[in-house]
C-alpha cells in the first residue's frame, strides 16, 4: 500500500524560523520553515509530554523546546546526542503547498 501525502498548509503561511501547530490524523504537528524548506515534527516533547515544540526557537538546524531546552534535529527529530526524539515526517512542497506523510499512532493497550 502506497503511503499518501496529506496537505498541511501553504509554505507562504509559515514565517521563517517560527513554528506553527497543526492537528492531522489525530497527530499533533509542529511545522517549521527554514530557508524555504519545510520540516514537520511531532509537537509533543518526550521529556514531559508538553505540546510546545511549535513554540520553540531554531538554532543550528534544531528546534529547542521552550519548556526545558531539549533540542531536536529538524530533519531527523533526534536529539544531538542521537538519543530518542520526535517523530519526523517525510515532506514534499508542491506549488507552495506543504504535504507530509502523517501516520496516526497505533495505541498499544
Amino acid at each position: 500500500m502506497e503511503e499518501t501525502y496529506t496537505k498541511i498548509c501553504s509554505l507562504s503561511d509559515l514565517k521563517e524560523k517560527q513554528g506553527k501547530r497543526f492537528l492531522i490524523n489525530d497527530v499533533e504537528l509542529a511545522v517549521f520553515k527554514v530557508n524555504n524548506e519545510a520540516y514537520v515534527l511531532n509537537n509533543i516533547c518526550p521529556h514531559q509530554h508538553t505540546a510546545l515544540i511549535y513554540d520553540g526557537f531554531i538554532e543550528d538546524g534544531c528546534v529547542v523546546c521552550p519548556a526545558h531546552g531539549w533540542m531536536f534535529n529538524l530533519k531527523t527529530g533526534k536529539q544531538p546526542t542521537g538519543a530518542r526524539g520526535l517523530d519526523s515526517y517525510p515532506v514534499r512542497i508542491i506549488d507552495d503547498e506543504v504535504y507530509a506523510i502523517v501516520k496516526a499512532k497505533e495505541l498499544k493497550w
